[in-house]
């Protein structure tokens, strides 16, 4: 049997790096003296930009960008937009925390399982994260892809030769790590987080779900996948 980890806010936590890069947005248009609403203006604009710039930080950079000239009606200035562009690259190089027990999940599970990550975002960096991170070595593979569903896992299992039924994800996104995976035939745990994007979430129908455990964190992973009984 595969198991497949997300990277972002399952292996390492990422969503307060994003909400931090929205206060230092904030604190930069302060002075433009600018009407409430503009987090929904945003989260429309990153939601309608995924389409043109896929996931990730330079995608939100983008973003930030386009509402900012929007919401100041084109008064936004040069050193504005640079202190944006800094904003990113913060992120961007930003050392991200592990989340607890990763290590430990990874090692105990590689001893009878094949892994593997696939995450959304940028090529470059969400390679580099898991490099940095010191996880490469547990994984087969890092397949970093513009979209999660069903048929992006499909090629996904094509390429490494994995029956669908034979197949288990971990992650915090019910749209893209969880739902796609119980349509195809597959097994999933999903790791609940507090702090989540309204993007992420779906509703999962009550016939694919005695095929999902839900965990409160990375500790009680392996548990969940004893529990689940996956046959060889």
């Amino acid at each position: 049997n595969w198991i497949a980890f997300d990277a972002d806010d399952t292996l390492w936590h990422n969503e307060k790096l994003w909400l931090a890069g929205r206060d230092r947005f904030h604190e930069i248009l302060a002075k433009y003296q600018l009407e409430p609403g503009i987090n929904e203006i945003l989260d429309k604009t990153e939601i309608y930009n995924i389409r043109y710039y896929g996931y990730g930080v330079m995608s939100f950079v983008l973003s930030l960008i386009e509402v900012a000239i929007r919401v100041t009606k084109g008064q936004l200035t040069a050193e504005d937009t640079n202190a944006i562009l800094d904003l990113g690259k913060d992120m961007l190089t930003t050392e991200l925390p592990l989340a607890e027990g990763v290590h430990e999940t990874l090692s105990s599970l590689g001893e009878s399982h094949p892994l593997l990550v696939i995450t959304k975002g940028d090529l470059f960096h969400q390679r580099r994260k898991v490099n940095e991170a010191g996880l490469r070595d547990y994984f087969q593979a890092v397949e970093v892809v513009c979209e999660k569903n069903p048929q992006t896992y499909t090629e996904i299992f094509t390429r490494h030769k994995i029956e669908p039924e034979q197949f288990l994800m971990v992650g915090n996104s019910l749209r893209s790590d969880i739902k796609p995976i119980l349509e195809l035939g597959g097994w999933a745990v999903h790791i609940l987080n507090e702090l989540s994007w309204a993007h992420d979430e779906a509703e999962i129908p009550d016939d694919l779900r005695e095929r999902l455990i839900e965990v409160r964190n990375m500790g009680e992973v392996r548990e969940a996948i004893r529990r689940l009984q996956i046959t060889d």
